[in-house]
């Protein structure tokens, strides 16, 4: 389960330092658990997977939230001060199968392999996905899903 926090410390010569995480306790990280390196600096805003050491608590796949006037959603560039406000919301879904026509030759043995017993699949079966809508003062929706953006990022971000 992903965490946000703070860091405190950043011993950039040793290539470590500390996040304080949003429980207010303190974990080691290092320089080779970070997605993005070039952003670490003391105060930046992460984004990381907690776990627990030897030494005590740490963590990895740390991501450095860049301080920006814009965020970047989906390869869309929004600026935050044209946030008006956004909605974070659940969505039932059907669960669609990917058949590629232009490779249906070569597929159809890959497809042989992947079909599954008709009780297992319904063709009407349905997933949860997580969504968000962005309002811009503008009045413009961008409505973006769980599967292009990381949501809570997102809105942590926003709300900063």
């Amino acid at each position: 389960m992903a965490m946000n926090g703070t860091i405190t410390k950043w011993f950039e010569d040793k290539g470590f330092g500390f996040i304080k995480d949003e429980n207010g306790d303190n974990r080691y990280f290092h320089v080779i658990k970070v997605a993005n390196p070039d952003l670490i600096k003391k105060d930046a805003i992460v984004t990381f997977e907690p776990t627990t050491n030897m030494k005590g608590l740490s963590a990895y796949a740390v991501k450095v939230i860049p301080d920006s006037k814009y965020i970047f959603i989906a390869g869309e560039r929004v600026k935050l001060t044209s946030i008006k406000s956004y909605r974070v919301y659940s969505e039932q879904v059907p669960v669609k199968t990917h058949i590629d026509k232009e490779n249906t030759i070569l597929s159809v043995g890959m497809l042989m392999n992947s079909i599954k017993p008709k009780s297992e699949s319904a063709a009407d079966q349905t997933r949860t996905l997580k969504k968000i809508d962005i309002i811009t003062y503008h009045g413009k929706v961008l409505t973006f899903t769980d599967d292009e953006v990381d949501i809570d990022a997102t809105v942590k971000v926003i709300k900063a």
